[in-house]
């Protein structure tokens, strides 16, 4: 694993439960890559983080074959929704507030 890959999971770990974010959320949080890249450390190995706190731009589940798994950890953590979306107004997270939901 690269280091890049180390950090993108490093900040996905660090996602509070009921938050979000998107590919393109982590790119600029670390001042690097862009949602390709990011997605790219999340198909390969995200599976050990919690993969269904981060979403497409819109709130999509990220992981097409994953939808119902991640319906399910959304709801268990409280994510704020929109159907079958992440509420992005209000279930992002920026990265340092823990407490600003």
């Amino acid at each position: 694993m690269n280091p890049y890959a180390e950090r993108v999971l490093q900040v996905v770990e660090s996602i509070p439960p009921g938050r979000v974010m998107s590919y393109g959320d982590v790119a600029e949080y670390l001042g690097e890559g862009g949602p390709r890249q990011v997605g790219a450390v999340m198909s390969t190995w995200g599976g050990g983080v919690p993969w269904w706190r981060v979403v497409h731009a819109d709130g999509t589940a990220a992981s097409p074959g994953h939808v119902q798994e991640c319906l399910a950890n959304w709801r268990a953590e409280g994510t704020p929704m929109r159907g079958e979306k992440a509420d992005m107004r209000a279930a992002r997270w920026d990265g340092r507030s823990v407490d600003s939901q």
